[in-house]
């Protein structure tokens, strides 16, 4: 089998002394388009399709599997908002959904937005909806379009009397901020800078050209993010900016054409705070005054509110963490975590402020619940998402005043019973003696030791819920278990964990991940340990697989974020300097020195490696399509006899999550599957790959 070669082209970094030999910039500075480039990721990528061709047979296997377990034409549950009812359809044999409304009184369907027709109408081969708004008056519907993967907006409105767009569409726009002003006649938007940071937010007239619209808020400093969102009352528009550790918070009359920003709570680090309107008060969750874990407090309106004004409605609990919250007109819904799960809890809205909270119970013992879709403002039911290990996703409607749950809609998952697997919670021995989570789920019928799926994240405080996928039941009934490792740098067990597992810290989500490893082997669970994560946890799979190569068959190491110092050290790309916070700013020494004896890249060294599974999007804004591919290139010229295969697969279509498509998802789900389990049963021939 001839291998892909990157040529080598030496380039020198030089940094707080040290000398960075690096072969592989020029994947880099050469850029996405220019024919040498591409023409190596294209050489990877045939390279893939050589290694995968005597397992194609099991990856059309895995995928008719995946596909048994799906619902091709379903509905998702209504969400009220207005005088209508909006609502996604997927359609068999479709790969896109469907966006329709219904009146809430009752009538007929109206289809909003046909994603399949669009992208064969405008000849994309991608296309990517995550935000929609509909006007107050329902009048008109606004939504986020990417048709690259580079999550590049644009923002189109649709006249839904006329079914045409009521205007062109706004170009350069952020991905995640839009809303409408109270009289349905503006838009609230945001922009991005030369390195797709959030930086200013706008106000547009509809009807009128962009070159019109009215700046709101400009951040400049490159650690800062602008966001806007209306509050649940509608009556006000909270925008700001925010760092990983920082807040600053302004209000707008959405009644107001011409209201222009007041910051309520100016930024001041370390304090972190998310805001709503109360009516004759604000509302603020934060960690202000000493609250690790958040604290909920009320903040009198007026002028020059401080935080000695603040009043607790939730104290600080060093045992509750604090994460989100919505209101409503009567009553309060707030989320946090206990004992390293998810909670709910429900106050009641009195005259003189909130009464005492009520938690929320569930029947099962280990469950993820989280705040739903909710759109109005004067009801005593919430939406409420909830799901298990083993049980699928659930669309719950919660009683703000009884706390009694009815199901709305239960996620369908055809050939599939919840009674044939078993989910339980492990826990494991750090290096430094923290005890760590582990979530495991197999088929009842599963002889233990068995080969073991092992995925993990750890950064950014994203916590890996023990929730329910379809994608992970292929394995399963192949007599696999799978695992999530619930390490330091997610928030499990609340913002402690977090806390010890960035920064200066960072090393703790590696040991916790390899500990997590060799605790499921010591326990006679695991067989054969394959290890799984992508972006942040592609960081991951990069480093576990540089400490101790010799324990995992295989890794999957997918959009990773594996040159860290070459990326924090530009402050030009997408992320870096919102990051210094997570990371650290490399232009410090001891931050340097920290990453430097972590990062992937860096630390590759002549060695046995095990199988990996390397996958990037060439369109990738997150995590550039050049950091895997350098990763692998250098792994070529070092990787001893006896390693694995090695492979680097390029969506050359598609950014950070993959194809649009739920099948091509699917499938590529498949592909890595059929990998995996050639690996465990030896049926990956090395060849020339271990040379």
């Amino acid at each position: 089998m001839s291998l892909p070669r990157a040529a080598k082209k030496p380039l020198t970094h030089d940094l707080h002394g040290e000398s960075r030999p690096d072969d592989y910039h020029w994947l880099k500075t050469q850029g996405k388009a220019d024919p040498e480039v591409l023409g190596y990721l294209e050489a990877e990528n045939a390279h893939l399709g050589a290694v995968m061709a005597p397992l194609r047979e099991t990856q059309q296997a895995i995928y008719e599997k995946l596909l048994s377990h799906v619902q091709e034409e379903d509905d998702q549950p209504p969400v009220p908002q207005g005088d209508w009812e909006y609502y996604t359809r997927t359609e068999e044999g479709k790969a896109h959904p469907l966006f329709l409304r219904r009146p809430r009184a009752g009538g007929e369907v109206q289809l909003l937005l046909d994603l399949n027709a669009l992208k064969e109408r405008e000849g994309h081969a991608n296309v990517w909806v995550y935000v929609t708004r509909p006007s107050p008056d329902g009048r008109h519907w606004a939504y986020l379009l990417d048709t690259t993967g580079q999550e590049l907006w644009e923002l189109r409105v649709l006249d839904t009397a006329t079914g045409e767009l009521a205007e062109p569409p706004l170009t350069g726009v952020s991905g995640w901020t839009l809303d409408w002003s109270a009289d349905g006649r503006t838009l609230f938007y945001a922009t991005e800078d030369a390195t797709q940071r959030p930086a200013r937010i706008w106000r547009h007239t509809l009807g009128q050209p962009q070159t019109a619209d009215e700046e709101l808020w400009h951040e400049t400093d490159p650690t800062f993010r602008a966001w806007a969102r209306v509050a649940e009352n509608g009556e006000t528009l909270l925008l700001g900016s925010s760092a990983n550790m920082a807040d600053e918070v302004a209000v707008l009359d959405t009644r107001d054409p011409a209201a222009r920003p007041r910051v309520l709570l100016p930024r001041e680090r370390g304090v972190e705070v998310s805001l709503t309107d109360g009516g004759d008060h604000w509302l603020a969750l934060t960690n202000q005054g000493g609250a690790s874990e958040f604290r909920l407090v009320r903040l009198p309106k007026g002028e020059g509110v401080t935080w000695a004004d603040a009043q607790d409605v939730l104290p600080h609990d060093p045992q509750r963490y604090l994460t989100g919250m919505h209101l409503f007109a009567g009553r309060l819904l707030v989320s946090g975590r206990e004992g390293g799960f998810t909670r709910l809890w429900v106050l009641p809205r009195t005259g003189e402020g909130y009464g005492p909270a009520r938690r929320v119970e569930f029947p099962e013992a280990s469950y993820t619940v989280r705040i739903g879709a909710n759109h109005v403002f004067e009801t005593a039911t919430a939406r409420v998402l909830y799901a298990s290990l083993t049980r699928p996703g659930e669309h719950l409607d919660l009683d703000l005043n009884t706390l009694e749950t009815a199901l709305v809609k239960a996620t369908p998952v055809p050939n599939y019973d919840p009674a044939a697997y078993v989910a339980e919670q492990v826990w494991v021995d750090a290096q430094d003696g923290e005890r760590v989570p582990v979530s495991l789920v197999r088929r009842r019928d599963t002889a233990l030791p068995a080969p073991t799926l092992l995925y993990g994240y750890g950064s950014y405080g994203a916590s890996m819920d023990p929730a329910f996928s379809l994608g992970r039941l292929p394995l399963l009934d192949r007599g696999w278990v799978w695992a999530i490792a619930h390490i330091r740098g997610g928030s499990e067990l609340g913002r402690r964990w977090y806390d010890a597992g960035r920064l200066a810290h960072k090393m703790n989500t590696f040991t916790d991940f390899i500990a997590a490893g060799e605790g499921l082997k010591a326990a006679g669970i695991a067989g054969d340990l394959v290890a799984m994560g992508r972006s942040a946890g592609g960081l991951l799979m990069g480093a576990v697989v540089n400490l101790r190569p010799d324990l995992w068959k295989a890794a999957f190491v997918g959009v990773p974020f594996v040159d860290v110092l070459s990326t924090m050290l530009d402050d030009s790309i997408p992320l870096t300097t919102g990051e210094y916070d997570e990371w650290g700013n490399p232009n410090e020494p001891q931050a340097y020195a920290t990453m430097r004896e972590y990062s992937p890249y860096d630390n590759l060294k002549p060695a046995v490696y095990p199988h990996l599974f390397v996958s990037t999007g060439l369109n990738d804004p997150r995590v550039a399509y050049w950091e895997p591919a350098k990763y692998v290139a250098r792994l070529r010229d070092l990787r001893q006899p006896g390693s694995g295969v090695l492979v680097l697969k390029t969506n050359m279509g598609a950014g950070h999550g993959g194809s649009s498509s739920r099948y091509d998802a699917l499938n590529e789900m498949a592909e890595e599957f059929a990998f995996a389990l050639a690996a465990v049963e030896g049926q990956l021939d090395a060849g020339e790959e271990g040379q």
